[in-house]
């Protein structure tokens, strides 16, 4: 299908543009760009995504997905087309100040943070492949999100005990040419997936 895309204009030159910039940057991409989007648009980007991600997680055995925010692409199609012998895990907290851990899902109650997350009571899981939401990435696979350090501290704590595969998902614009700042504890992206495309990173 066709990927409605912003004008060039939306994109400007990238020198001398902090991790900050960027993040404002990209935020306003997203904005934008989910904000254009009818229902039915969305939801079928949202299936082209599914569409191009799912085949590549036949390997993965526990899945760790998230809830949107609003402008963000919902990975909930995703989750609906896993095999029966995968399991789909949600980011929990106990409070603002915890660390970040995965939990069967569904997501299904509020968290600290505002975004549903599952009950305390449900299983809690280590994926071996996470889905991450993205503020902005490049090509190289570094990601710039809300500059909190959940996924970041996560995923380190994750690779303790055995690889971890990471993909990051977004829409089109959020993914750029340019080579975005890196900070020594970010942890980089294994693959980036738009409804447009998949793109390797390692």
């Amino acid at each position: 299908m066709a990927v409605p895309s912003l004008p060039s204009s939306a994109t400007p030159a990238s020198a001398g543009r902090s991790k900050a910039d960027w993040r404002r940057h990209g935020l306003e991409l997203r904005r934008d760009y989910a904000r254009s989007l009818g229902a039915e648009q969305r939801r079928a980007l949202q299936e082209a995504l599914r569409d191009i991600v799912v085949p590549r997680l036949i390997t993965a055995r526990i899945i760790g997905l998230y809830h949107p925010l609003r402008d963000e692409i919902d990975p909930q199609p995703i989750a609906d087309a896993l095999a029966e012998r995968q399991k789909a895990a949600f980011p929990w907290f106990a409070s603002r100040d915890s660390r970040m851990i995965w939990r069967a899902g569904p997501a299904a109650e509020p968290s600290p943070w505002g975004m549903l997350q599952p009950p305390g009571t449900a299983p809690a899981l280590a994926p071996d492949l996470v889905i991450v939401p993205l503020v902005i990435a490049d090509r190289r696979g570094t990601r710039i999100g809300h500059g909190k350090g959940h996924f970041d501290r996560a995923l380190s704590h994750l690779r303790e005990a055995g690889p971890v595969f990471t993909l990051g998902v977004g829409w089109e614009p959020q993914l750029v040419d340019e080579t975005l700042p890196r900070d020594a504890w970010d942890i980089p992206l294994d693959a980036v997936a738009t409804p447009a495309g998949w793109v390797d990173c390692r």
